[in-house]
């Protein structure tokens, strides 16, 4: 993913690589666009005479990659963390928040990121460890070992271990899901005892036990390992988080016993029901958004920082027990768990397009742009490249009578899925060759599926090149910037057809936000000094971000494509800032950013055809806008960026019956959301027509300071 940092992030997992962002895409000039008081506006709505156009369908959707532990640990349902010992962080050094074994250097010099026992403690007489010589599967080869001493068999403390979760466990009346894998250790087994085990959700603070299941006693296979998937219906909510599942025996009957244990899953109701789903409200938010596509897997997280480290979807699908986790790109591992099919699958339950990333022959390496990898300019070596992208797409559409059409089905989804666009990499601006590898697949991808759009991730950022758009396809450009950036590229997007002579060519906004305040220079500093950068969205984010859009919005010949990113940001482990959505495993401490709700009121009132709007007093600059209809409705989005109101007269040529509106607005253009204060920015009702005259002709209103408002004139 994100664009002008390819950072390994410093131990804080805050510290960006400045350097990085000195590649920029190339604009033309513009004219700075100042904050100044107006004494009004002027607008005639021209329903009737003036030119219309289809507005762009599918302009906002969402971007996502697994950076912030937005998927581990976030979107993704799976409640436990480490759950399948497959990775510490990346960083040498404990992760904030967690408990039990976390790597350290000293601990194991041959794989300092290897696996870790992190988030687990033991209960009761007993001790749990790592064990390699009892994997699980050929992806999973360590798993915990439950060692219970001989001397418990006059106790009653239950033994066993517990997990504290993603920095806590959400308890709630609803029905849990929990699986595991258990053998034990036969030599120490040989009377093939049996035993039941206890299952339980519990407070890390008190002990006391909220709910549990218990699993029948049986006689444990000594051979292999045995699957045991458990229901915990819960019917109290826990005062707070700060909970575990834990993992019980009884002392007497397993006395001097050893039991291992992999993929150890919790999960909650998932969104839509999905089996290995997406964490309920998160996705709720998601949804509610109403996004029309989703750009997945990523970002520098598809690239990884080598070939071998790189987003590889053939070994995301499958059975849980059977998929590699990943380190990712973003200081942690990734286990997978939302792989391939649970990405196509969230498409489907949102109702949303997606947009695909491909893997392009090239990775991040090193993590600063400056030695990063790329495949060798031949065809020989990019075949593989190509094919692997082919028999991705394979497994996304092909039939049950093609080899990964056929595996689709066999994990569950015999229908094929639609993709309509795919990307041909991420950000590879930064790569000296992309000319050549993006003709390459594209030509390839082409070939075999002419009716999808194709997406380069570069055009003219390079000062070295500039990449030949052929007609039909579509550029990804990325900004992270200041708000003066956006809100003087309002008109960017008016001739970039005729100006760049692509005129086929279409463009996604593929990744934004205001990243830090204005300065003199406009140089953004990613290394992000606190008087500089901005951490959460804020008034003037929307405000900016929203002029931009406004800008996309009247061009929907060119922009077709549009998302925010970061997207999902876990308060307790975050790489980088502002992102649309804050959470943790609380869901009343969720909050939705000032970006959020913008992203959410222009989507919300987009319409089917643009209108034409003629200024007859004022200009931009004062305000901003943008005009669009529906059956019935005529939209008027109207930004005002001043520290004070604008008068506005606006005239709808179609005779119209009532007005009513939306508004968001702060007095302090500095204001953003947050845990102790997570509304207090939001869209609110505008009750316009019991103050203000109806029917044809002109209608006036002041628009508030620092406000984004939609007026929706009713016919």
């Amino acid at each position: 993913m994100l664009s002008l940092n390819l950072c390994l992030a410093a131990a804080t997992a805050l510290l960006h690589s400045a350097e990085a962002g000195q590649i920029q895409p190339r604009f033309g000039s513009t004219v700075s666009r100042q904050f100044t008081n107006s004494s009004g506006v002027s607008l005639s709505i021209l329903t009737e005479s003036g030119v219309k156009n289809a507005t762009a369908p599918a302009l906002y959707g969402w971007m996502f990659e697994d950076i912030n532990h937005s998927g581990d640990g976030g979107l993704y349902g799976e409640l436990l963390t480490n759950r399948a010992f497959e990775g510490s962080d990346i960083t040498f050094g404990s992760i904030p928040g967690f408990t039990g074994n976390s790597i350290v250097y000293q601990e194991n010099e041959c794989n300092p990121t290897g696996p870790v026992i992190t988030g687990y403690k033991s209960l009761g007489n007993s001790t749990i460890r790592l064990d390699n010589y009892r994997p699980l599967s050929h992806s999973h080869q360590t798993v915990l070992a439950l060692d219970i001493p001989t001397t418990v068999n006059t106790s009653t403390t239950p033994v066993g271990f517990a997990n504290m979760g993603w920095w806590g466990i959400p308890v709630s009346p609803q029905t849990y899901n929990v699986s595991f894998f258990i053998y034990p250790n036969q030599f120490r087994n040989q009377n093939n005892l049996k035993t039941e085990i206890t299952v339980s959700l519990q407070s890390n603070l008190t002990g006391e036990i909220f709910a549990s299941t218990v699993i029948p006693a049986q006689s444990w296979n000594v051979v292999n390992y045995t699957h045991v998937t458990a229901q915990i219906v819960c019917d109290v909510q826990a005062p707070n988080t700060n909970n575990t599942l834990a993992i019980t025996f009884d002392p007497t009957e397993t006395a001097g016993q050893t039991y291992y244990f992999d993929q150890i899953s919790l999960f909650g109701e998932t969104f839509k029901g999905y089996q290995n789903g997406l964490r309920k409200d998160l996705a709720e938010h998601i949804y509610d958004l109403g996004p029309k596509f989703l750009r997945w897997p990523g970002g520098n997280n598809l690239e990884g920082y080598s070939f071998q480290r790189r987003w590889k979807w053939w070994e995301t699908i499958g059975p849980l027990q059977e998929r590699w986790a990943r380190p990712g790109n973003w200081q942690y591992h990734n286990m997978n768990g939302m792989g391939l099919l649970e990405f196509l699958e969230w498409t489907e339950a949102m109702e949303a397009e997606n947009v695909l990333g491909i893997f392009s022959g090239y990775s991040l390496s090193d993590g600063n742009g400056g030695n990063s990898a790329e495949y060798p300019l031949t065809e020989e070596a990019m075949y593989p490249v190509l094919k692997e992208a082919l028999d991705e797409l394979e497994f996304c559409m092909g039939s049950t009578d093609t080899y990964w059409g056929a595996k689709r089905a066999e994990y569950g989804h015999p229908e094929p899925f639609k993709i309509q666009y795919i990307e041909i990499g991420n950000e590879d601006w930064f790569a000296k060759a992309y000319p050549f590898r993006f003709k390459y697949l594209y030509d390839g991808l082409k070939a075999a599926y002419p009716d999808i759009i194709l997406i380069s991730s570069a055009y003219n950022e390079n000062p070295t090149y500039t990449i030949d758009l052929p007609p039909g396809s579509m550029w990804d450009t990325h900004h992270y910037e200041e708000p003066k950036f956006f809100i003087n590229q309002f008109d960017f997007f008016d001739n970039w057809q005729e100006s760049t002579n692509n005129t086929n060519v279409t463009i996604m906004i593929g990744e934004y936000s205001v990243y830090q305040v204005d300065t003199p220079s406009g140089a953004v500093n990613f290394s992000n000094p606190p008087d500089l950068h901005v951490s959460y969205p804020r008034m003037i984010s929307a405000l900016a971000e929203g002029v931009y859009l406004l800008g996309a919005e009247r061009n929907p010949n060119v922009v077709k494509l549009s998302s925010y990113a970061p997207s999902l940001q876990n308060w307790n482990w975050y790489n980088w800032t502002p992102n649309l959505i804050g959470f943790d495993a609380d869901p009343a401490h969720t909050v939705l950013s000032t970006s959020y709700w913008l992203q959410k009121l222009f989507n919300a009132y987009r319409g089917t055809e643009s209108v034409t709007v003629q200024n007859t007093e004022g200009d931009f600059g004062d305000l901003y806008w943008a005009s669009s209809a529906e059956e019935g409705k005529v939209f008027l989005k109207v930004i005002n960026v001043n520290g004070t109101e604008v008068p506005l007269s606006v005239d709808v040529e179609s005779s119209w019956t009532s007005v009513n509106g939306t508004i968001m607005s702060n007095p302090d253009p500095n204001g953003f959301n947050f845990k102790n204060n997570a509304t207090a920015i939001i869209p609110r009702p505008l009750n316009l027509t019991s103050s203000y005259p109806v029917g044809n002709g002109s209608w006036t209103w002041n628009v508030p300071a620092y406000s984004i408002t939609v007026l929706q004139f009713n016919s």
